[in-house]
């Protein structure tokens, strides 16, 4: 039962509140008192010579290395002058701007200026345009000359100064001010890219210009210019449509990384911004600095690329593209373009990767050209694309070693059968041509899976072929990662095509067994990418074992701490949509099958009838390797395009290195073979003048295929 209260109990209660009340109403009086009388003068004094707000520090960009730690991308730093709005008066402004201009002159750094009058000791001038804004808008006298016009923006800005020149350097930076606007929160930047030494004279004499703030932007350099452009991407000014999305994390005038390994791993070269707070009295100058957050710079990407191999193989393919253009190997092709991919056969790391024409990623960096960017867009030979992912090619011969193991291991074709070439595949009411029948009226003769490989007869694949089906030519295929993306981290890789029944539902068409004549030489639906292809040779090199391309060797945080590998997988898996769904089944291949071929493409480079033995013979390491020259439609001209290949692997007898070169338009595959004995010379460290006697040797043919 609840106890009852009686009314003395009551009083006292009400009198205690009352009391408790009346005491926190006197603190609070005293205390207002205290802050307002006592100490108001004090207090509002600090508020009237005290101005605090907050800066960004910017955080460096994390590095892009080679596999050996030689910088390839870094960030170096960019100094800006900007300008806060202070509480000092008109003339003490004007005055500050006029010594803050000098000290740019005096350094030769430009600074802000879209005021419209221009000035020389004799005239005015100024276009019609701004008289006729200026006066719709009544800021100058409908009559007014420019003459006129720059005396009343004199007066506007109450300049006291007498010198013409001067006062049209005021009026330059208050034009600049009315037009952007600035606060004591928000700058104007007066000039971009000032030198240190201009710095200095700011920093030591900091009193003589109030409101001065010196702001540091990170800027990208890419420091061997157009090597490996392809890879590295670039990073530029964030677009309005990526900022609109990303507003949260980045800044109007941030990088951002665009393409290749900057766009990719953005998320770790990008790094944390920090902040600081600055204390500034109200004539402008500042008072204290507080570092609030400390920025962090971005994680750094080391690629498997070693750029001194990456440097000859861009160098060689070039060489080797101008040389086919030039008829320096007896005719005369008008190649375009190319790629040269050189990968470990038994890790899959890529070691070079060079698309040709290449571009320049420091002019996307600094603000490219209107020119120099219509150079670029308008090329027909493409430099922004790069050839070795996002282009897929007919693979012609190269593709042969496929069709032999897949013979082989079906058990279609043996070691030891010779197929009889009498140069026309007749079959399915068409005539299927050797190559060697086209230039000598004549077939290659009997021929075993080797022969078959060292001359690279047409023939005995057809048959190989015809035999055993497309089904299980595509298993094999499938098997070497052909009409499949490697997985590389590299936005943009393409998958190609695999000639299949499959491929042929997914465009409304059907499957005709001459199809399957046309896929065993590399021709018909074959479309792959010149990685592809890289992966493809490094499996027959080092023994038909899978491989996993990769192209960054890891990444290092700013503290020191290293990205877990699986972490890294996940990410890029993440971020291309690679499914594991779309791997081929594993399959263990007979590996006295997969040496036979090999033979056949060592046969290729050392025997007197191989199809590259004039551009092998003096090597000095022996090399197995297979020559493609693929029809790939007709140009403008109706003349046949020839899309050239060259496919190898080196030591033969303990392979570690595959190149694969491919020349669009090139000719013939044994031209391309040319660039790739000059990559290997370079990578098992040879001297390549000892090597390249005898070299234009001319083939025994120049039609081979």
């Amino acid at each position: 039962m609840a106890r009852k209260i009686n009314k003395k109990e009551i009083n006292f209660r009400y009198n205690l509140i009352t009391i408790f009340t009346y005491i926190v109403g006197v603190i609070l009086i005293v205390q207002l008192f205290n802050l307002q009388i006592v100490n108001g003068a004090k207090y509002r004094q600090e508020s009237n010579t005290r101005l605090t707000r907050e800066s960004t520090l910017e955080a460096a960009r994390g590095d892009i290395l080679d596999r050996s730690g030689n910088i390839l991308v870094t960030s170096s730093q960019k100094f800006n002058l900007e300008l806060y709005k202070s509480k000092i008066d008109t003339e003490t402004l004007n005055n500050s701007i006029l010594k803050i201009v000098n000290v740019l002159e005096k350094y030769e750094v430009s600074y802000t200026d879209s005021f419209p009058i221009s000035i020389n000791p004799f005239q005015f001038t100024i276009s019609d345009d701004n008289l006729k804004k200026w006066k719709k808008n009544n800021e100058i006298d409908e009559n007014a000359t420019a003459e006129e016009a720059f005396y009343v923006f004199k007066n506007k800005y109450k300049i006291s100064n007498q010198d013409v020149s001067e006062i049209r350097k005021i009026i330059a930076i208050r034009y600049a001010i009315s037009i952007e606007g600035y606060s004591s929160t928000k700058s104007l930047t007066i000039a971009k890219d000032i030198p240190r030494e201009a710095i200095a004279e700011f920093s030591e004499n900091s009193d003589n210009y109030p409101g001065i703030n010196i702001s540091v932007q990170p800027v990208r350099l890419y420091k061997e210019g157009t090597l490996a452009s392809h890879i590295l991407g670039y990073a530029a000014k964030i677009s309005d449509d990526e900022y609109k999305n990303l507003k949260d994390d980045y800044d109007q005038n941030d990088l951002i990384g665009k393409t290749g390994i900057e766009s990719l791993f953005e998320k770790y070269l990008k790094g944390k911004k920090g902040t600081k707070q600055i204390d500034m009295a109200v004539d402008g100058t500042t008072t204290a600095e507080v570092v609030e957050d400390e920025a962090v710079a971005g994680s750094n990407v080391i690629l498997t690329i070693d750029s001194k191999l990456q440097k000859i193989a861009e160098e060689a393919l070039k060489d080797n593209i101008e040389k086919i253009k030039n008829g320096g190997f007896g005719k005369v092709y008008d190649a375009k373009g190319g790629s040269c991919v050189v990968m470990n056969v038994k890790t899959g790391e890529v070691l070079a990767m060079a698309s040709y024409p290449d571009y320049n990623p420091q002019s996307f960096a600094n603000g490219i050209s209107s020119e120099e960017w219509k150079s670029y867009n308008e090329n027909t030979s493409y430099p922004l694309l790069n050839k070795c992912i996002q282009s897929a090619y007919e693979p012609g011969s190269i593709f042969k070693m496929v069709t032999a193991i897949a013979g082989l291991e079906s058990g279609n074709i043996s070691l030891t059968e010779r197929i009889n070439d009498t140069g026309v595949y007749k079959k399915y009411g068409t005539d299927w041509k050797c190559w060697y029948y086209t230039d000598y009226h004549t077939g290659h003769g009997y021929l075993n899976v080797i022969g078959a490989i060292q001359k690279s007869c047409n023939f005995f694949f057809y048959e190989t072929a015809d035999r055993m089906g497309i089904d299980t030519l595509d298993k094999y295929a499938k098997y070497f990662g052909l009409g499949t993306k490697t997985g590389i981290e590299l936005p943009g890789e393409v998958s190609g095509n695999l000639a299949s029944k499959e491929y042929v539902k997914s465009i409304n068409e059907s499957w005709n067994p001459g199809d399957t004549i046309n896929a065993a030489i590399g021709q018909g639906y074959n479309k792959f990418t010149p990685l592809q292809m890289a992966k493809y040779i490094s499996m027959v090199a080092n023994g038909g074992n899978k491989v996993d391309v990769s192209i960054v060797k890891s990444i290092q945080n700013a503290d020191g701490t290293e990205v877990s590998k699986d972490e890294i997988n996940k990410f890029v898996s993440e971020k291309l949509g690679i499914s594991k769904d779309n791997e081929s089944e594993d399959i263990t291949l007979n590996s006295e099958y997969v040496n036979a071929v090999k033979e056949g493409m060592r046969s290729v480079t050392s025997g007197e009838a191989g199809t590259a033995y004039a551009r092998f013979k003096n090597f000095n390491i022996s090399v197995g390797g297979k020559t493609g020259s693929a029809e790939a439609g007709k140009d403008a001209n109706g003349k046949d395009i020839v899309n050239a290949w060259f496919a190898a692997f080196a030591p033969y007898e303990d392979p570690e290195i595959a190149v694969v070169v491919m020349v669009e338009n090139g000719g013939h595959g044994n031209y391309t073979a040319e660039a790739v004995r000059n990559v290997m010379a370079e990578y098992f460290g040879m001297n390549t003048q000892n090597v390249t006697e005898d070299m234009q040797a001319k083939s025994y043919t120049e039609s081979i295929r």
